[in-house]
């Protein structure tokens, strides 16, 4: 019944990340916590998150912008690294408060910076990257941080979506790493993340089927929404 529960929250995640780009740790990672105790949350998520992004990578292969995915890793891979070496210096709660500030502000400043046209390069990818990957080293997972970054770059729709993955997924192989060396990642933890991840990946799969046929306009509403999700869950988390 426990593994069931999480399979079938799994899937409405991998469905929910696969078509917004993001999401699936917010939907999953209450139920991997309650099931497995935080402990063994975190490091399980990092499996699913490995699997996930590789889901979405495959569902649009052809799309991927690799010269963005390039930029946003040569700042990410280290940056996650260090962060993933590095104690937690500042109160959680600060955190959660500050990145939800973030994500709320960033629908406004997704819109702001689109109706100036103002557009991300190549280097504002590789700052992006460093920023990010050192936080996601440090706290479950930033997935909606990286939205807007790859959301100013331009990219909409599949090319988002398996950008971001491919990105994503060079900063969690980072992480994982670095959690296998300081054992972290024992055969029990791999096997509970390796059965979570098979459910958010078929998802991941069949979110690719509504995508398709979603308009550009819809599709920048949903992550205007998932932003706003997050940034509430997240303070709802610091203040209660």
């Amino acid at each position: 019944m426990t593994y069931a529960l999480v399979l079938v929250v799994g899937l409405v995640a991998g469905t929910v990340s696969g078509i917004v780009g993001t999401g699936a740790t917010i939907i999953l990672l209450p139920i991997l916590v309650y099931t497995f105790g935080p402990r063994e949350a975190v490091p399980i998520m990092a499996i699913v998150a490995l699997m996930s992004n590789f889901a979405k990578i495959t569902s649009w292969w052809k799309e991927i912008d690799w010269r963005a995915c390039g930029a946003y890793a040569v700042g990410g891979i280290p940056a996650a690294a260090l962060g993933a070496r590095t104690l937690l210096v500042l109160p959680e709660r600060l955190i959660d408060i500050a990145l939800g500030l973030f994500f709320l502000a960033m629908v406004p400043g997704r819109r702001w910076l689109a109706s100036r046209n103002i557009r991300f390069v190549a280097w504002h990818l590789v700052v992006a990257g460093a920023m990010i990957g050192f936080l996601t080293g440090i706290v479950v997972s930033t997935g909606p941080l990286s939205v807007p970054a790859f959301a100013a770059y331009g990219l909409v729709k599949g090319a988002f979506i398996a950008t971001e993955a491919a990105g994503s997924l060079a900063l969690y192989i980072s992480k994982a790493v670095t959690f296998r060396q300081f054992g972290a990642l024992p055969v029990d933890i791999v096997t509970k993340g390796l059965i979570t991840g098979s459910s958010v990946m078929a998802g991941t799969y069949l979110a690719r089927l509504i995508v398709e046929r979603l308009s550009v306009a819809t599709f920048q509403r949903l992550l205007d929404g998932v932003m706003a999700i997050s940034g509430l869950s997240l303070l709802w988390a610091a203040v209660r």
